[in-house]
């Protein structure tokens, strides 16, 4: 019997995702142990856990590397990977938005060259020419885009808000709401079928244990 293999993206998501595979009988006390290994086995149920950064999960399983991904619907979204989307985890919610200076209220249709700078440039892409049917010049950044209007690198940025906090303390405010996020089951295509049965107790029993949160 060969391992299914599951990518989780490091960090937060990756420890509620162990204790939700903890709830269904999983053993997975070396993961919770402080340390550098990045690949864990459950030798009773042949499964092998993966640790990635979040952005890299989706690749690992689009590849077959991975059968098994939990990962936010953020990365899902811009990344547009050949998946199985299986079960919306309901944690780790937040929100994609639009955000900007308060004076930027109403006013996104009205400036003819938009300068959007977000980590996310295929979504914000998207989100401007469908939702708006318009073009927009995307700077692409990697850490603090809420600098970007600041210093006037940007009109706007778009970026995931959870408290919103930070915005507020960067005089920033959320524009428009583009759409909600949370951590998201996916599964390999191929998997799918070649282990069905297997993936799909552990897809049952998460189902249950979301279910329960309801």
């Amino acid at each position: 019997m060969r391992d299914i293999t599951v990518a989780l993206a490091k960090g937060r998501l990756a420890e509620l995702s162990i204790d939700m595979f903890e709830r269904i009988g999983f053993d997975v006390a070396a993961m919770r142990e402080k340390s550098r290994k990045l690949i864990f086995r459950d030798e009773k149920y042949g499964f092998r856990f993966i640790l990635v950064k979040a952005s890299d999960v989706p690749t690992y399983v689009e590849y077959g590397a991975a059968d098994i991904g939990i990962v936010g619907r953020d990365t899902l979204l811009e990344d547009g990977k050949d998946l199985y989307e299986m079960i919306d985890l309901q944690f780790g919610k937040c929100k994609m938005c639009v955000a900007g200076p308060h004076e930027m209220k109403d006013q996104l249709d009205k400036i003819n060259h938009l300068r959007v700078a977000s980590k996310y440039p295929n979504v914000a892409r998207s989100y401007f020419q469908n939702s708006k049917g318009r073009s927009i010049e995307i700077i692409k950044l990697n850490g603090s885009v809420e600098l970007a209007p600041l210093v006037g690198l940007s009109e706007v940025i778009v970026d995931i808000v959870e408290s919103g906090q930070t915005l507020k303390e960067n005089s920033l405010e959320v524009l428009e709401e583009i759409c909600d996020l949370s951590a998201r089951f996916v599964v390999n295509r191929v998997s799918i079928k070649m282990e069905k049965e297997r993936i799909m107790s552990v897809v049952d029993q998460f189902r249950e244990l979301v279910g329960e949160r309801k």
